[in-house]
C-alpha cells in the first residue's frame, strides 16, 4: 500500500469497502472462525460477520494508525458499534493488539476455544440456525442490521413490518402449528 497514491485509493476504497458490508448483507447468519492475528482488513472482515469465534492464540486489531492512516473497510464504525466508541477509540487510536480473552471481556468475539477447535466450534455454532425458518432469521438480522442504522422510532417500523411479512410464509404456519400441538422447539422448517 505504500505505493498507492491518493486518486488510487479514491478508486479502489468504495470496491474495498462495499465487498465487507456485501458481507455484512449476506441474507443468513454468518460467523468468522479467527484464529492466529486478525488484524487491519482481516479485523474488519471479520466485524463484518454476526458471530466471531476465536482461538485462544487470537490477536485482533485495527493497527492501521502505526501506518499513519486509519481502518478504511468499516473498522471504525462496525467496531465501535460492536464494543462501544470508547474502547473502540482506544483500540483504534493506539493500533494494538487484542488478546482472545480480552475480546471475549470487551464483546469483540463471542466465544474462544482452543486454536485447533475454532472451525469445528465455528461449525457447531452455526448449525443451531442451520435447519431454522430462513425467512425468520433473515428478517430477524435485516431488523437488527437496519434499525441500528435508525433512530428508535425507524427501528421499530422496521421491525413491525418484517414482523408482519414473516405472517405469508409457510415456516410461520409450521412453526405456530408446532408450538400448539408439541410445546415449543419442536418445528420442522422448509425454508419457505
Amino acid at each position: 500500500m505504500q505505493a498507492i497514491s491518493y486518486t488510487d485509493m479514491v478508486d479502489r476504497g468504495a470496491a474495498l469497502q462495499s465487498s465487507l458490508t456485501a458481507v455484512a448483507r449476506i441474507p443468513k447468519p454468518t460467523v468468522a472462525a479467527v484464529t492466529g492475528y486478525a488484524l487491519g482488513g482481516g479485523c474488519e472482515l471479520a466485524l463484518a460477520c454476526d458471530f466471531r469465534i476465536a482461538g485462544e492464540n487470537a490477536k485482533l486489531g485495527q493497527p492501521e494508525i502505526l501506518l499513519g492512516i486509519i481502518p478504511g473497510a468499516g473498522g471504525t464504525q462496525r467496531l465501535s458499534r460492536l464494543v462501544g466508541p470508547a474502547k473502540a477509540k482506544e483500540i483504534i487510536f493506539s493500533g494494538r493488539f487484542v488478546a482472545a480473552d480480552e475480546a471475549l471481556a470487551i464483546g469483540l468475539v463471542d466465544k474462544v476455544v482452543p486454536a485447533g477447535d475454532v472451525y469445528t466450534a465455528a461449525r457447531e455454532w452455526m448449525g443451531r440456525f442451520v435447519d431454522g425458518p430462513a425467512y425468520a432469521l433473515r428478517a430477524a438480522k435485516e431488523a437488527i442490521d437496519r434499525g441500528l442504522e435508525a433512530d428508535l422510532d425507524t427501528g421499530l417500523e422496521i421491525e413491525r413490518m418484517l414482523f408482519a411479512g414473516l405472517f405469508a410464509t409457510r415456516d410461520r404456519a409450521a412453526g405456530m402449528t408446532s408450538f400448539v400441538e408439541q410445546g415449543p422447539g419442536k418445528a420442522v422448517f422448509e425454508g419457505k
